[in-house]
């Protein structure tokens, strides 16, 4: 019985250009026919990858605008598909005059990320790859942008496959003394099997590092300043800032709500969230600060405690980290330019001035600490959650293995399952619904 003929592509099409006004606006079409539709809305066929400069017609033949085609025929574009790029000014009056064009000519609206999934779906990028394509447009820094880069061009993908390869060259290995049980241990020593596993192990955990380095890139690291009114949360904000982000006062309880602002150490982001000063209040509109305080606190993965210098950790302060869950901490003696202290580190404390600035850069150093950040090494891998996920589930299966050594199916059953791991990552092994929720998060025209 012959498989019936998968059925051809519909024609999606998008505004690919950010909205608002430009210079140019970009109008992207792509699918299996495109010869007729590039026929009907610009009166002729462009030559593949050759620039066209050219009208766009509407239905009655009259000019929509005029500006560059590009023609991608298949399999040599993003998508894989046949591809038609519609280069005109960038108004948004005039891009969607040109894309309701495009669908009275049977092309239909493109979801979120469907572009990037086509080319996922055609095998032009691999899951991880379609991944940092979002990661690169959504990029906070110039570190995270070249993290993205560098998992777009394919140096995590290479990785995991490095690592699954070996995996199944030792599978291949476990699997043939399956058939040799008094001998199988030997074998298995005399072929250094246990050998190829920790070099797996290695190469696992140098991975794993560099991943979590790139879900810092992407996720940032949120820090909130908590402490008792007056004791320069906001002016440490401001400081951090390099712009006045807070108001400061002499006045106790002038932040009454969490003021949240977004800054880079490193090309690490940062989300610092100042809060209302932690006291026992009568003011109801001070005590909705104080809970929002405490629910800061509690998405947080950094708490910064400010005490004044001049008196240190007292009963209240005490009181306060008494609460705190369990996220990082660090408490910071403030004001040293009344107290005359040195700006230091010591341990999880350091002495600085909010005001002067003094001591600062010691929290910086501090806060990238906390945050497990590496600035030396190869460079990290934009990752995200699922792929983190994916590598601790991977390394729980290696050492799985390496306690069941004595039974070898078992032994095999854990390297297979290490295996299916990693290779959900770049998506080998990926449910349908995972890859609507993946592409969902995806800006439209891309």
């Amino acid at each position: 019985m012959t498989n019936p003929p998968q059925a051809r592509p519909d024609l999606i099409a998008a505004i690919a250009t950010a909205p608002g006004r430009g210079g140019v606006g970009v109008v992207r079409v792509s699918g299996a026919e495109i010869a007729p539709f590039a026929t009907a809305i610009l009166g002729r066929q462009p030559e593949p990858r050759r620039a066209t400069y050219t009208r766009f017609f509407d239905r009655d033949g009259e000019v929509l605008d005029e500006g560059i085609a590009l023609y991608f025929a298949a399999p040599h574009s993003f998508t894989g598909e046949h591809v038609l790029e519609l280069q005109g000014h960038g108004g948004p009056v005039v891009l969607n005059l040109i894309l309701q064009r495009c669908v009275e000519l049977g092309a239909r609206l493109a979801a979120p990320g469907e572009f990037t999934r086509r080319a996922y779906l055609n095998g032009k990028l691999d899951l991880a790859q379609a991944e940092a394509v979002a990661d690169l447009i959504d990029a906070a820094s110039g570190e995270a942008a070249r993290s993205a880069v560098r998992s777009l061009s394919g140096a995590f993908s290479a990785r995991i496959a490095e690592l699954v390869e070996a995996l199944t060259r030792l599978r291949m290995l476990v699997e043939a003394t399956l058939d040799f049980p008094e001998e199988e241990i030997d074998f298995l020593r005399d072929a250094d099997a246990f050998g190829r596993l920790d070099a797996i192990d290695a190469s696992l955990r140098a991975v794993r590092s560099q991943a979590r380095q790139g879900m810092l890139l992407r996720e940032g690291l949120t820090v909130v300043l908590i402490g008792q009114p007056n004791v320069g949360k906001s002016s440490l904000m401001n400081q951090l800032a390099g712009f006045e982000a807070a108001i400061v006062t002499e006045i106790a309880g002038t932040t009454r709500d969490t003021v949240r602002e977004a800054i880079q150490i490193q090309g690490v982001p940062l989300h610092i969230i100042d809060t209302a000063g932690l006291r026992d209040t009568n003011d109801a509109v001070e005590k909705i600060g104080i809970a929002r305080t405490w629910d800061a606190v509690g998405k947080a993965d950094v708490a910064l405690l400010l005490v004044d210098a001049a008196y240190g950790v007292g009963e209240r302060e005490v009181a306060i980290l008494q609460r705190l869950p369990g996220v990082a901490r660090l408490t910071l003696h403030n004001k040293i330019d009344v107290t005359l202290d040195a700006p230091r580190a010591v341990g999880d404390e350091i002495w600085l001035s909010a005001k002067t600035g003094a001591g600062v850069e010691l929290l910086r150093e501090k806060l990238l600490e906390a945050a497990g950040w590496q600035a030396a090494g190869e460079g990290a891998f934009m990752a995200r959650a699922r792929h983190l996920d994916a590598l601790d589930r991977a390394a729980g299966h290696l050492a799985a293995a390496r306690a069941a050594a004595a039974q070898l199916e078992l032994f095999a059953e854990e390297l297979r399952l290490a295996q299916a791991a990693l290779s959900e990552i770049t998506g080998e092994f990926t449910a349908d619904d995972l890859l609507g929720e993946i592409f969902s998060k995806f800006c439209i025209g891309k």
